[in-house]
């Protein structure tokens, strides 16, 4: 008997979803959204951080590399522009702690790109090795009973019109409605809960100048512990030899939309050596800002009752303040979830929805630990105080931290973590624990460790007289 399978969203989470569905013994896959999709490596509407940095890790590269069938998605990024950037030795960053030194030994890798290469690589990967479909539909409802899903509801001039669907996932990202639609079938009793910290993102496009083109990914990460707000800039490379430059700031310090403010804004930081970089360069776009970074968790998972046939996976299940890159690995370790249940038992499984939603909390819960345990810290969030726990876990983290600045064994727990290759109890192993008592060998370094052509390069880009 022929199977569908509906995916709301065609993102990055729904566009996996849709692949892992597409070899695991279901005919028809049909990937419903709103927007007009590009044809290229373009923003949408739809994806309101899309104009920002975003970190792709070698956790969440892997993950993809596993969903997607037939290509190197990571082959495919490279070829488009992307950069691989070394946590070790291909980023200078001053953390609250001090600057991380940089290592001549090997380490984990990130992927820097714009999103909107990421979401077309995946989604076009996806649309030539298999046969999903992609309709352009708003999702209005989910037909069925609170025992089960039958299928989506989507908007149509007409009137709305159903589409019958064996198993149906909601990966509609932020914007999801789920709590509604799961309220329209008799569902209730959903646990949500978000942390705001007010963080303003504002990002601006530059060519990289002449003889810059290898010059290292640099940020200077936001500050918790000091009560004032969070302020922050990233100078990442991406594709067409383009640096994307993002400044953060939450509640009370928020970065400004003028061009001239947006400058003011990087040198004012406790380095000024994005502004330096900047100031010298050649801007290709006007300053995008977006206010949609507050942390959401929908308790899904442990809802009383849970129909049939019906998963929600990536950003509608928990999203998290971008700041931490943690939201594309994420949304793939929720397909990968649902691909291993698929292979159990097939997509009408009895259970298999409340599988998926168990499985995929536990690296959600991950993610939304480590943003919201530094989020609750900055002054006037909304929703959340840090309890003892937090304290307790800041408080160690820190002097993890610390000891990085100059602790190769720190440093490599650090990236471990941060790769999301490994999960957060990785800090506490042994070793890592040994590193953070020991603290570093090597005395703090009160300027970036640049090497002498970096130093001269940064010299000549200079416009501010800092």
């Amino acid at each position: 008997m022929s199977r569908r399978a509906v995916v709301i969203g065609a993102g990055l989470a729904g566009m996996l979803a849709a692949a892992v569905l597409s070899t695991a013994g279901v005919d028809e896959v049909i990937v419903l959204d709103r927007d007009e999709l590009p044809e290229g490596p373009e923003h949408r509407r739809g994806l309101p951080q899309g104009r920002h940095a975003h970190l792709l890790m070698a956790g969440g590269m892997d993950a993809m590399e596993e969903l997607v069938p037939g290509v190197s998605l990571r082959k495919r990024l490279l070829a488009a522009g992307a950069h691989e950037i070394s946590l070790s030795s291909g980023m200078l960053a001053l953390t609250p702690e001090g600057w991380l030194r940089r290592w001549k030994r090997e380490g984990p890798v990130m992927l820097t790109c714009s999103r909107a290469l990421v979401d077309w690589a995946v989604r076009t990967a996806v649309l030539e090795q298999t046969s999903v479909e992609v309709r352009r539909a708003t999702a209005v409802g989910l037909t069925g009973s609170a025992r089960g899903v039958t299928g989506v509801r989507i908007a149509a001039p007409g009137g709305d019109t159903d589409i019958e669907a064996d198993l149906v996932v909601d990966a509609s990202g932020r914007g999801t409605r789920v709590v509604t639609w799961l309220d329209g079938l008799g569902v209730s009793g959903v646990r949500e809960r978000t942390v705001d910290s007010g963080l303003v993102n504002a990002t601006r496009v530059f060519r990289i100048p002449d003889g810059a083109e290898r010059f290292p990914l640099t940020i200077v990460q936001a500050d918790p512990f000091v009560s004032r707000p969070g302020r922050s800039a990233m100078v990442m490379p991406i594709e067409g030899d383009r640096w994307m430059v993002s400044c953060g700031g939450t509640r009370g310090g928020e970065p400004p939309a003028d061009p001239e403010g947006f400058l003011r804004y990087t040198l004012d930081l406790p380095d000024p050596i994005v502004g330096r970089l900047i100031s010298g360069a050649e801007p290709l776009t006007d300053v995008h800002l977006s206010r949609s970074t507050s942390n959401v968790r929908r308790y899904l998972e442990k809802a009383p009752r849970w129909p049939e046939r019906f998963v929600v996976l990536g950003d509608a299940l928990g999203t998290f303040n971008p700041a931490y890159g943690q939201g594309m690995s994420v949304a793939a370790f929720g397909a990968q979830v649902l691909g291993r249940e698929l292979a159990r038992g097939g997509p009408t499984a009895p259970g298999l929805a409340r599988r998926v939603l168990r499985g995929a909390a536990r690296s959600v819960d991950a993610a939304w630990s480590m943003a919201v345990g530094q989020d609750v810290l900055y002054p006037e969030v909304r929703g959340g105080r840090p309890s003892v726990a937090d304290r307790v876990v800041t408080a160690y983290t820190r002097r993890m931290m610390k000891a990085a600045t100059g602790s190769y064994a720190a440093a490599c727990a650090i990236w471990d973590v941060t790769s999301m290759r490994t999960p957060p109890t990785r800090m506490f192993r042994p070793s890592a624990v040994l590193a953070a008592v020991a603290g570093s060998p090597l005395p703090p370094s009160t300027e970036p460790p640049l090497t002498p052509r970096e130093r001269e390069l940064l010299r000549g880009l200079d416009r501010t007289g800092a």
